[in-house]
C-alpha cells in the first residue's frame, strides 16, 4: 500500500473514510474536492472535508485520526500529517444541501480504500448554495464545470433550487451550463470535420 505522502487527494480521502467505516464512523467527503473530482482536476482543493453522517463520533473520529498518524491542528477544526500537505476537516453534519437532507452517497474505489462522496447532481447543489446564499460566483463557475464533466439531474437542481427560493439564479446557472455545452458540442463537430 502506498503511504500517505505518496496518495492523492481521492486515495487519502478513500484511506480515511475506509479506516472509519471500520470504526462504524460513516463519513461522506463534500465541498471543493468533490469539485476537484468531478471536474477532472479544473478546480483543486487542499482541504479534505468529511461530514460524518450521524454526527456520533468526534472523540471515536480524533481517536482513529491518531492511529492514521495524523495529529489534531491546535485550531481543533482539522487534522494534519507530517507526509502531506493536504489536511483533513470534519465540518458538522448532518449531511445535507441547504435545507435539503442527501439520501444518494456515491462510491469511488480505489488501492487505499472505498470513498463515499456526493453524487455530482448533490455537489452541483452543494456548490450553487455557497452562489444562491452568498453570491459567490466561483461557486457558480464550479457548479457549471461539475455539470458539464458529469451526468446529474437538472429538473432535482431546479425542483431543489425552487425550495431554495432561488429561481432567478437557477436560470443563470441552467443558461450557462446550455450555452457552454453548445459551445463544447460546435468545438468537437468542428474537430470532426
Amino acid at each position: 500500500m502506498k503511504s500517505i505522502g505518496e496518495m492523492s487527494m481521492e486515495e487519502l480521502g478513500a484511506f480515511v473514510c475506509s479506516a472509519l467505516e471500520k470504526e462504524g464512523i460513516e463519513t461522506v467527503l463534500s465541498g471543493g474536492c468533490c469539485v476537484e473530482i468531478y471536474s477532472n482536476g479544473r478546480y483543486t482543493s487542499d482541504d479534505i472535508d468529511l461530514i460524518d453522517r450521524f454526527n456520533g463520533g468526534h472523540r471515536k473520529i480524533k481517536e482513529v485520526m491518531k492511529k492514521l498518524g495524523f495529529r489534531e491542528h491546535k485550531m481543533k477544526r482539522y487534522f494534519v500529517h507530517e507526509e502531506t500537505v493536504l489536511f483533513i476537516e470534519f465540518p458538522r453534519g448532518p449531511l445535507g444541501v441547504g435545507d435539503a437532507p442527501i439520501d444518494t452517497i456515491a462510491l469511488r474505489k480505489s488501492e487505499t480504500g472505498i470513498l463515499k462522496l456526493l453524487t455530482p447532481t448533490d455537489c452541483i447543489k452543494d456548490r450553487l448554495a455557497g452562489y444562491y446564499h452568498w453570491d459567490d460566483e466561483q461557486n457558480l463557475e464550479q457548479a457549471v464545470w461539475v455539470a458539464l464533466e458529469n451526468e446529474f439531474d437538472m429538473i432535482e437542481v431546479e425542483t431543489w433550487s425552487l425550495a431554495e427560493n432561488m429561481n432567478d439564479k437557477f436560470e443563470i446557472f441552467k443558461q450557462r451550463v446550455t450555452l457552454k455545452d453548445d459551445l463544447k458540442e460546435a468545438r468537437n463537430k468542428g474537430a470532426m470535420i
